[in-house]
């Protein structure tokens, strides 16, 4: 199948080869992207972001490796688990989160899942997959 790399974030199959599909490589790739991306508005200051899915088979797991990431990067994660899009979004404005990432695939048949990368503003972020190097 196809990684896909658009404003609204990255999605693909889970599994497969890295670069193509969205592998647990290509989520840590992305998601260290995303916290260099969001560490450049705020210089010197530790970052918080809230992360929340939906209830696809893959979520928790994508869950775990983008939680394990942000930690690892020196992130504080507000973890809200089992949620709504809309609900994550409101968590970031609530915690003042410096962004948020939803995990979600949406509409996409159920072997597929994705990150949607947020600012504190709720605005959808492609820079992390546009602008940024992640090899």
């Amino acid at each position: 199948m196809t990684l896909i790399k658009s404003i609204s974030g990255i999605r693909g199959t889970i599994g497969g080869p890295v670069g193509e599909n969205l592998t647990p490589i290509d989520i840590v790739k992305f998601t260290a992207a995303y916290v260099r991306f969001l560490s450049e508005s705020v210089p010197g200051r530790q970052l918080t972001v809230v992360i929340g899915r939906d209830a696809r088979i893959s979520g928790r797991m994508v869950e775990d490796i983008i939680e394990g990431t942000l930690l690892g990067c020196g992130a504080n994660v507000i973890n809200v688990g089992l949620c709504t899009t809309p609900g994550t979004e409101l968590a970031v404005t609530r915690h003042r989160a410096d962004g948020g990432i939803i995990i979600t695939a949406s509409h996409n048949p159920r072997q597929w899942n994705a990150m949607k990368l947020l600012n504190h503003s709720l605005i959808h972020n492609s820079a992390p997959t546009t602008h940024l190097s992640i090899s």
